[in-house]
């Protein structure tokens, strides 16, 4: 599935999205299940290359819905709550707000409550960790790459408010992940680094460079998707420095 998002955000011709994906699986079950973990990503191209959502790959995002509900109550944030099903909701929400737009219906799920925050704040520096800039800062980096497919125009909330909030803790989370070599979960993060730049904002590092380093020393179609979308995002920028 992230093959086929990847393929038509770089407009290969005759690159389909979900409903063939479906129609051609062995397990459509399971293709389902894969729109689901894709979720708002399906959307880039669409978002980012013009491409139009087809009515018959917006059914099948509905049917995903329809064959993998999500819960009927709205989890709650942590710590109040598990993460993972935040999480989730979270990824949910993005995907059903995006269909909304490009089909003209109604979102599939509410809207979560919360963003992440450092819990573990550093009082030393007077901070009370709210904008990931305490102690915290790791985990919550890393709780903002999973959030990563939020990370599109045409979406907002208060997890982008939160991202917006704190770039110096995003761009430590994503030089840390690097030097770990965890390149997905650097991936992820510069993700919310290549949309904040692409808002204007000022940014304690260049995440051009970063975006190309990543994409030649990860691996797999879903990192591939991640920065084919980053580059996508940084594209204007580069062209308005220029």
């Amino acid at each position: 599935m992230a093959v086929r998002a990847l393929d038509a955000l770089r407009g290969v011709e005759g690159a389909a999205l979900v409903a063939r994906h479906v129609e051609e699986a062995a397990d459509p079950k399971a293709a389902l299940a894969a729109i689901r973990l894709v979720g708002a990503d399906l959307f880039a191209p669409h978002l980012l290359a013009d491409a139009v959502l087809l009515p018959e790959d917006a059914m099948a995002v509905v049917q995903s819905f329809t064959v993998f509900p999500p819960p009927v109550s709205v989890p709650a944030a942590p710590p109040a709550g598990p993460a993972e099903p935040w999480i989730a909701a979270w990824r949910d929400w993005a995907t059903s707000a995006l269909l909304a737009r490009f089909s003209g219906g109604e979102t599939l799920v509410p809207e979560p409550v919360g963003a992440p925050v450092a819990e573990e704040p550093d009082a030393s520096d007077g901070s009370d960790g709210s904008d990931g800039s305490g102690s915290d800062w790791q985990r919550w980096s890393v709780r903002m790459g999973q959030l990563s497919p939020l990370a599109l125009p045409g979406l907002d909330g208060p997890v982008h408010a939160a991202a917006r909030r704190a770039p110096l803790a995003l761009a430590r989370g994503a030089s840390r992940a690097v030097l770990r070599r965890d390149f997905p979960t650097a991936m992820r993060i510069t993700r919310w680094l290549a949309l904040l730049a692409a808002e204007g904002a000022r940014l304690p590092l260049d995440p051009a460079p970063l975006v190309e380093h990543l994409r030649l020393l990860g691996g797999g179609p879903r990192l591939a998707l991640d920065a084919a979308i980053a580059g996508r995002l940084l594209a204007p920028a580069r062209r308005d420095r220029a």
